[in-house]
């Protein structure tokens, strides 16, 4: 418990529990109830509470320590409460619940973002990034594709009582953990210091820090194209007569394990001190390439269905990969640029680049059914794969300062 990896994993790794049943478990009870992928793609408005954690992260600075105890601790009473909630009921209560999870989690995020930053040296970034996104994606794996597939077996209480055992493990963790506890106290000695930051002061130091513009945008875009089709794809397969089970399998716990694994491979890759340019520019190319067999598979899919299901289940594996090693690269840029910032502002600064990651992934993902809806399929596609060209030319006014 002396290092911050284990007491750092374990909180992400719960944090992705809402994120693993807002995207994998939510859409496929209301596409098997009837609803169209124009409505399921608008229950994204749940994530709007990540995209005020920017708004929020002074008054969580003045009080790291507490909000996180708390904020984690609530999530386990919330998860408890779902297990009360007959899946007879409907989706509504849930849809509540889960936007509370949202709230909470945010608020969780940004304590241990604060601490990440504080505790980690710069030799550390690249695999302490690599054990953020690694457990944030298991996290989602046990809550989407994890409980879909085992929802029928274990039943709908079991699954959320077992979520919640392990918000109270992760409390326990941190109020355990030395590496986590005492940075808190160093970094917070009289508990509402950053309360009294001053808009200029957020202005001067967080906005005019070295290669925050460009990160800003960067993170805006680097995921159009890849979460328009990777929210797609698994509710197109279900209209072809996918199983809930079977989608929980391949696109749940096989898809983000491949994500988890490429999350390990870019964290491995940084370590070694290399480029993260020269890394991201090769990731976005292979992409691409993926993107462009996948249209070309959902252009056929009604021909010769089972030949066609396989191929797009291996696009979604390479897909999920290559996601993973990039969202790492990412996150150990964003980070680079928020040690770039002054130390008092340095929680909100890295608050608002990870508030603007959500904001980018979250509108298109909502957005992206109204588009299959309306201009259907090949040409909501072809849409995509132009989206996703477009960090690949950005990264060709990269500052040398993120470099």
């Amino acid at each position: 418990m002396s290092s911050p990896y284990l007491p750092l994993g374990l909180l992400y790794l719960v944090q992705g529990f809402p994120y693993g049943l807002q995207s994998g478990l939510l859409p496929v009870l209301l596409r098997t109830q009837g609803l169209s992928l124009s409505h399921i793609g608008l229950t994204r408005a749940l994530y709007l509470p990540w995209l005020l954690k920017f708004l929020w992260s002074p008054l969580v600075e003045g009080g790291r320590w507490r909000w996180l105890v708390l904020s984690t601790g609530a999530l386990g009473v919330c998860c408890a409460l779902c297990s009360l909630l007959p899946l007879q009921a409907g989706v509504s209560p849930v849809a509540w619940l889960l936007l509370l999870m949202h709230i909470l989690s945010s608020l969780q995020d940004v304590a241990v973002d604060a601490v990440a930053v504080g505790v980690l040296r710069q030799e550390q970034l690249g695999l302490g990034n690599m054990v953020q996104v690694v457990a944030y994606k298991l996290g989602s794996v046990l809550s989407g594709g994890g409980a879909l597939t085992l929802l029928g077996l274990l039943g709908w209480r079991a699954i959320f009582l077992i979520l919640a055992m392990g918000y109270f493990l992760a409390v326990l963790s941190a109020c355990c953990s030395p590496a986590l506890k005492g940075e808190n106290q160093q970094g917070d000695p009289k508990g509402h210091a950053s309360c009294d930051l001053r808009l200029r002061d957020l202005v001067g130091g967080v906005l005019r820090a070295p290669g925050t513009a460009w990160t800003m945008a960067y993170v805006l875009i680097y995921k159009l194209g890849e979460q328009g089709s990777l929210t797609m794809v698994p509710l197109l397969l279900l209209d072809q007569g996918v199983s809930p089970a079977e989608l929980g399998i391949w696109s749940g716990i096989l898809s983000l394990g491949f994500s988890i694994a490429g999350s390990c491979v870019g964290g491995l890759f940084l370590r070694t001190g290399r480029s993260v340019l020269f890394l991201l520019r090769g990731l976005f190319i292979l992409r691409l390439s993926c993107l462009l067999l996948q249209t070309l598979l959902l252009s056929s899919l009604g021909r010769d269905t089972s030949i066609v299901k396989v191929g797009l289940f291996l696009t979604l594996l390479i897909q999920n990969f290559l996601a993973g090693v990039i969202t790492t690269a990412t996150f150990t840029l964003m980070m680079h640029c928020t040690r770039q910032a002054p130390s008092r502002v340095q929680v909100s600064h890295y608050s608002l680049l990870s508030s603007l990651e959500v904001l980018g992934k979250v509108v298109f993902s909502a957005v992206s059914g109204l588009l299959v809806d309306s201009l259907g399929v090949s040409s909501s596609f072809s849409l995509f794969i132009l989206l996703s060209c477009l960090p690949l030319l950005h990264l060709q006014s990269i500052p040398p300062t993120l470099h």
